[in-house]
């Protein structure tokens, strides 16, 4: 059953209409009247076939104002990787004493794991672990790579991660309700922009299907697709 709040932000908002961007996420602004900061998410329905590896839709851009959480990120590193992982106001910094506090303590306190890619036949032993979670590190996502300083700073300035679920669909949140409307329409738009650039070659006619977007616990509208 859908609770009363919910009930009376359907009302303000036409399930049949398709809004500008601006005018949506008013909408969705408006309509997050929970006692918490509602994070604000888009949903993306692309026509491509996740089935298929050439057409997979995966990637990460920085959004211009954050994303009103400042991540936690574990780096695994060694030496002077280590040290500048530090420096670069990495939460936690270590190598196998973190992957084994993760295998045998069940250790999840980041948000986000990035390593170098000496460290990742380590990393691969605790896959089946972090896969599932979505925190598996990954080169298309920036979070194997030598340069650990900027591969921090980024995701401490508000660095998100898109890709394809099973059904074809893009989720992902762009900001919280508190950034207001104006904040929010130069995230999605920095957002969605990533996601066009990304249509991969092997995808073949429209491939932006459909847009919605909602708050945490509101309905979800609907934006015109060009």
């Amino acid at each position: 059953m859908a609770g009363k709040r919910y009930i009376e932000a359907s009302k303000l908002i036409d399930a049949t209409k398709q809004y500008e961007v601006e005018e949506a996420i008013k909408l969705v602004v408006d309509t997050a009247t929970a006692k918490f900061d509602e994070s604000i998410e888009m949903h993306v329905k692309l026509g491509v076939d996740s089935r298929h590896a050439d057409q997979q839709v995966r990637g990460v851009v920085v959004l211009p104002n954050g994303t009103g959480k400042t991540a936690k990120v574990l780096v695994i590193a060694k030496g002077a990787k280590a040290d500048e992982a530090e420096a670069a106001g990495a939460d936690y910094v270590g190598g196998e004493e973190l992957i084994n506090k993760i295998k045998n303590e069940n250790w999840f306190d980041f948000d986000v794991c990035v390593t170098t890619p000496d460290m990742m036949g380590l990393v691969g032993r605790i896959g089946k672990i972090l896969g599932p979670k979505g925190l598996m590190p990954n080169p298309k996502s920036g979070t194997v790579t030598m340069d650990v300083t900027k591969a921090v700073k980024e995701i401490k300035a508000g660095k998100v991660e898109y890709r394809l679920d099973k059904t074809n669909i893009i989720h992902v949140a762009f900001g919280k309700k508190s950034f207001g409307a104006e904040k929010l329409v130069e995230n999605y738009n920095t957002l969605f922009e990533a996601i066009v650039k990304a249509k991969p070659a092997a995808a073949k006619g429209q491939y932006i299907r459909s847009i919605s977007v909602s708050s945490t616990m509101g309905p979800g509208v609907k934006i015109v697709t060009k």
